[in-house]
């Protein structure tokens, strides 16, 4: 059994719509190491896109999953609960931005706790409209595709989408985009296609995700929480790449100094295993009537004590202090390529561990260079390198590595980086 023919049969097997990026197939991962089923080892900057940032295998998650694997595997949360769940729903609770006394519920896919969180929303306002950004991504579901603002390739020939959802610029000062021209943009939206009284939520994420890794200021974020407030609108912060350390904070709206009123989670949440959640402000949640929310694989027991571990790693490996130091050590990498390339290195991005490098042509940032991006990518299997990109317009590299990374694999992944470039160069 080799790559190539595993990718023939999965091109047999799979709607062509799931693709994959590698032609790999992946047979062992453990921390910020992968090998695929010819042996080949990888070192991953990907981290199952921001989902491992406890490494793969990480030994508390393995054992806590192990043990509960010996226990039971499924009961149905809304049938007969476990003591996991609850413990898991306190401690989010407790670690959720904002004084305010919280409630949370346990779901399945980041989608789906985005898709949650407007219907809390709306349960509680008695309103329709959704507010979300150009950029933004929020899943691939009917009602998060509305919300997501990039078209290629994720809402691409799968409308029509849900009604009453208005998209507004996103604030990078990069691309000439300014934060008074989006509040602008804002109240130009309340006068023209839907007054505040009929919004019920408007959703962002702080730091842009699929969208290029552009941070949301935080004074810019300050204003929308004001904006809110004043109209009695829903925040919704969609934390669900950014949350569980990635940023150097658990949370990265903290970076703001904002209470939302709701949060989506995912990726990070269980080190791993399918879990979600959204958490929020008990007024709000409580909205929703018994019933309403849930879902038969919600709060699998697997996700919840895998959550519970990779909260006491977080905290006992002080993973948001090693974000930090992977996001300074990285700048200084990346700040030598784009000294070396400066006709190709845009903007440099890093908010703790979530690194971003935009591509350009002759150093112009109005010329995305989207084939240089492709290139790299495709180069960095050879070098042994798991890399991703995203963006709009398709030329940002981002860098997601696990938190736990070693320095010396950390260091090995920007040496491959940058031979990558030679190569190219």
């Amino acid at each position: 059994m080799n790559n190539a023919e595993l990718q023939a049969r999965k091109e047999q097997a799979f709607a062509r719509g799931m693709g994959n990026l590698y032609p790999f197939y992946v047979a062992k991962a453990e921390n910020a190491e992968i090998w695929d089923v010819e042996g080949n080892r990888y070192v991953d900057f990907a981290a199952g896109i921001a989902v491992t940032n406890t490494g793969h295998m990480h030994p508390k998650v393995k054992a806590a999953v192990a043990a509960q694997l010996d226990a039971f595997s499924h009961t149905c949360a809304m049938v007969t609960p476990y003591a996991s769940m609850v413990t898991l729903a306190e401690s989010l609770n407790r670690l959720a931005p904002g004084n305010s006394p919280k409630r949370s519920i346990l779901v399945t896919t980041g989608a789906e706790a985005v898709e949650n969180a407007v219907k809390i929303a709306r349960a509680h306002t008695g309103r329709p409209g959704v507010i979300a950004f150009q950029g933004g991504f929020h899943g691939r579901t009917n009602l998060t595709m509305g919300l997501t603002g990039k078209i290629a390739p994720y809402k691409a020939g799968f409308g029509p989408f849900p009604g009453e959802i208005y998209h507004l610029p996103f604030p990078i000062a990069y691309h000439g985009r300014s934060e008074e021209a989006c509040l602008e943009a804002l109240n130009q939206l309340f006068h023209c296609d839907i007054e505040p009284g009929r919004v019920a939520a408007i959703v962002i994420e702080p730091v842009q995700g699929e969208g290029g890794f552009y941070p949301a200021p935080a004074s810019f974020m300050q204003a929308l929480r004001r904006v809110c407030d004043e109209h009695g609108i829903v925040l919704i912060c969609d934390e669900i790449q950014t949350g569980f350390a990635r940023t150097g904070k658990l949370f990265a709206t903290e970076y703001a100094g904002i209470e939302p009123d709701l949060i989506t989670l995912a990726k990070g949440l269980a080190g791993g295993f399918p879990l979600a959640a959204v958490t929020g402000k008990a007024a709000i949640m409580d909205a929703a009537n018994p019933g309403g929310l849930g879902g038969t694989y919600a709060a699998s027991p697997l996700g919840c004590v895998a959550a519970n571990a990779v909260l006491e790693v977080i905290e006992q490996e002080q993973l948001c202090h090693k974000a930090l130091a992977i996001g300074e050590y990285l700048e200084g990498r990346l700040n030598r390529l784009k000294a070396r390339y400066p006709q190709w290195v845009g903007e440099i991005r890093i908010t703790g561990a979530m690194v971003a490098m935009e591509l350009v042509q002759e150093g112009d940032a109005n010329r995305p260079n989207p084939e240089l991006t492709k290139a790299v990518i495709a180069k960095a299997q050879e070098h042994g390198l798991i890399l991703l990109s995203c963006g709009v317009r398709a030329n940002v590299i981002r860098i997601l590595a696990p938190l736990t990374i070693p320095q010396a694999q950390l260091g090995e992944g920007a040496d491959k980086l940058e031979a990558i470039f030679a190569e190219l160069g």
